[in-house]
């Protein structure tokens, strides 16, 4: 499956927050340009959040925070919804990993 030049969109309940438009895939992370929409600005905390606590190595309090927007968003692939994701977004880039299954326990 080609995934550069996919678009994958990030949903909350419905309401489109952004879409990346994939430019690299080094397995197995994607890559990409982050196009937000204007109701990211509502959970953009978030991901700022837990990238700080995970380049501090707080990786516990990390697990926490990404477990609030794993709870509250969706990953849609250009295939349809994945059901497990993790997505980390920086200013105008995303890197994330997804899943056909449920990640399981770490």
């Amino acid at each position: 499956m080609g995934y550069v030049g996919g678009v994958w969109r990030l949903v909350q309940g419905g309401e489109p927050l952004g879409g990346i438009v994939v430019d690299d895939a080094d397995f197995p992370w994607l890559h990409g340009r982050f196009v937000p929409t204007e109701a990211f600005a509502r959970v953009r905390p978030w991901f700022d959040e837990c990238l700080d606590l995970l380049e501090a190595e707080q990786f516990e309090r990390f697990d926490d925070c990404y477990d609030r927007i794993a709870a509250a968003l969706s990953l849609v692939s250009p295939s349809g919804p994945v059901p497990e994701f993790l997505l980390h977004v920086r200013d105008s880039r995303a890197w994330f990993r997804w899943s056909d299954t449920p990640f399981g326990p770490a």
